[in-house]
């Protein structure tokens, strides 16, 4: 499950998707049972467009269509980001459905009931079933800069490449604000009413969280935060390079722990891995924890070395979002809960 490169990123550091976690084997084999979907439908609508469609992607690549896709399969993140645009993908890949069959986190208000789902877990990808939605184009993210397309599996990508264009949207070594726009641009020109009130609406949210968030962090310049995820063996320590959400967040003056380049070369330069005795290593005042459903969550762990931790024992932990959903609306909480949580902090490491 390697990259080709050594010099990228590694598959199980790829997964980290920000430095959070390298979970690549226990997401191919866990179950998602954390995430629930507020089940909210998108009051954006499209413009009713037609004719030749054209978008070049984030590899270089134009994918040229006699008429705008109606046909869509998506990463799971980036169905939910275009449906909250108005856009409504046939089929998706990825974190969809928990095991109790509620809607994942990164499916947002997507109704996952009305889509196929192709695959729900890493390396799962049905094909035949992709085959059988006579597809016309299929849209992912891409967290290195060789063009991988996240969870298109390896061993079945050419055979789904034959099947229908493809277009990537990079997550990799840029801040949210440049991947926010591109699916804006992708989503206009599949046809979205970006002058819908909704939309608008949540991208002026977004500037109004990303002043408050600048603000909090100007006014608590000591105030450390940490970016972490949990799983049964490991703690790891996200690095803020790589990741969109946390270079953006920097840009904006939030003080982050950063782990030695050094002690990331294992996590691809994205994390650094911690054994549960060591999870001190680092004082922070704030953890933001990762909340996709392959992690562990922080009302699950019963590590005695994570309770003893001050952030922990202050309540100043939060949810982090390490593959945010790329609409204004989904990530404005992304941008108002840490502004908070800074705005509330006390200095405890």
């Amino acid at each position: 499950m390697s990259n080709a490169r050594a010099a990228r990123p590694t598959r199980r550091g790829i997964l980290a998707a920000g430095g959070a976690l390298g979970l690549g084997a226990v997401l191919a084999a866990c179950g998602d049972d954390d995430a629930s979907s507020s089940g909210s439908q998108s009051s954006a609508s499209t413009s009713g467009k037609s004719g030749p469609w054209t978008f070049k992607d984030d590899r270089g690549t134009a994918v040229k269509l006699d008429k705008i896709p109606a046909n869509i399969v998506a990463f799971t993140g980036v169905g939910a980001a275009l449906y909250d645009y108005g856009i409504q993908v046939k089929g998706v890949f990825g974190p969809t459905k928990t095991t109790t069959g509620k809607a994942d986190v990164q499916a947002g208000d997507m109704d996952i009931a009305k889509v196929e789902i192709l695959g729900n877990v890493w390396d799962e990808f049905n094909v035949e079933k992709y085959a059988a939605l006579a597809p016309d184009v299929l849209i992912s993210t891409m967290f290195d800069d060789a063009g991988t397309l996240w969870y298109v599996p390896e061993a079945s990508k050419d055979k789904i490449a034959k099947l229908a264009p493809s277009v990537g949207i990079s997550v990799y070594d840029r801040q949210l604000t440049a991947p926010l726009q591109r699916m804006w641009e992708l989503a206009e020109s599949l046809g979205a009413d970006m002058t819908a009130a909704a939309v608008t609406a949540a991208k002026k949210k977004f500037e109004d969280a990303a002043a408050r968030l600048r603000a909090a962090a100007k006014a608590k310049p000591d105030i450390k935060v940490m970016a972490g995820s949990a799983s049964a063996e490991l703690f790891y320590v996200s690095g803020t390079n790589l990741s969109i959400d946390l270079e953006y967040f920097k840009a904006l003056g939030v003080n982050f722990v950063e782990p030695p380049e050094s002690a990331k070369k294992q996590g691809g330069g994205w994390y650094e891995s911690l054994s549960w005795e060591n999870v001190d290593k680092y004082p922070a005042d704030i953890i933001m924890m990762d909340d996709r459903s392959s992690t562990i969550q922080p009302s699950a762990i019963t590590e005695a070395t994570w309770k003893k931790l001050p952030a922990v024992k202050a309540g100043q932990v939060i949810a982090r979002s390490p593959e945010p959903i790329l609409s204004y609306d989904k990530c404005v909480p992304l941008l108002e809960n840490l502004a908070e949580a800074l705005e509330k902090a006390k200095k405890v490491s």
